[in-house]
């Protein structure tokens, strides 16, 4: 009954003009920051250790945002969405395209990253790899909105891999969350602002792999919500040498995107937790 009055609201919210729904969700983030004492530790503990505490204010307004602005991008019509988002530096992917070589966009939690997928699937078809809601009821708003025009939807799963495989050996782009926690024997311990981090391995097998480029993009919310830019940016890391050394170039790839606008990262997140049945990064090392 919750769910389904979630999903109601959602809809409902839908229909309120962007900056509208940026105000109300700065204030449900102020809300939550002050209510929840678990989540007002984490993110400024996470803050504090990339060193950006000086952001607290704006990264809280920016988490409630984050939230509420998903009315808009996964219900409203379409068209009215994407009038609301520019593309900065698209040339890097058409280049790409025309000469039919596989791209795999990395997308952190920076931004409006609902927006980036929905951006490139309205210029080129593009598979993203997808996690279920824990509450089902969510399932179809989250799949529909996803799934929309040019955008496929691969399960986190083995069988997902291999799409996302096929997908690049024919010349199409996926897209990936690379900072999010794996799950055991899918990652390695890699840097992240400092500390060790069980970080992904995919995004650089699947570039290996399908002999892509990787690409790096985010959407950046503007003030006072006039909107998005889409923005795209080289990958200049290396993806030479073991995994660990792979996971560490794409963090530091991460790093730098979202030095370009932090209070706009999910810091909530608990980046640095240790999945179950993980051994930690000292076993790691020592091996």
């Amino acid at each position: 009954m919750v769910n389904r009055m979630l999903v109601f609201l959602f809809r409902a919210l839908s229909v309120f003009p962007l900056p509208f729904l940026h105000a109300l969700g700065a204030a449900l983030g102020w809300l939550v920051y002050l209510a929840s004492g678990s989540y007002r530790r984490r993110l400024r503990a996470n803050l504090v250790q990339a060193g950006y505490e000086h952001h607290l204010n704006a990264a809280v307004a920016e988490a409630g945002k984050a939230i509420i602005e998903l009315a808009f991008v996964w219900c409203a019509d379409p068209k009215r969405v994407a009038r609301h988002a520019s593309v900065e530096n698209w040339d890097l992917v058409q280049q790409r395209l025309d000469a039919g070589k596989g791209i795999v966009f990395l997308t952190p939690h920076l931004g409006c990253f609902e927006m980036t997928a929905q951006q490139i699937a309205l210029q080129t078809a593009l598979t993203v790899m997808y996690r279920p809601p824990r509450k089902s009821a969510l399932k179809p708003l989250v799949e529909g909105a996803r799934a929309r025009h040019n955008l496929k939807l691969a399960p986190a799963t083995l069988s997902g891999v291999r799409i996302l495989a096929k997908t690049l050996k024919s010349g199409e782009p996926i897209g990936l969350l690379p900072d999010q926690v794996p799950q055991e024997g899918e990652g390695v311990w890699a840097p992240w602002f400092g500390r060790t981090a069980y970080t992904m391995t995919l995004p650089a097998k699947l570039a290996q792999l399908g002999k892509a480029d990787i690409l790096l993009v985010y959407a950046e919310r503007l003030p006072r919500g006039r909107g998005y830019v889409v923005r795209f940016v080289p990958f200049e890391g290396s993806l030479e040498g073991n995994a660990a050394d792979q996971a560490a170039s794409i963090n530091r790839a991460m790093e730098q995107l979202i030095a370009r606008c932090p209070a706009q990262y999910f810091w909530s997140y608990n980046r640095y937790k240790q999945p179950e049945g993980v051994a930690g990064p000292e076993s790691e090392a020592a091996a």
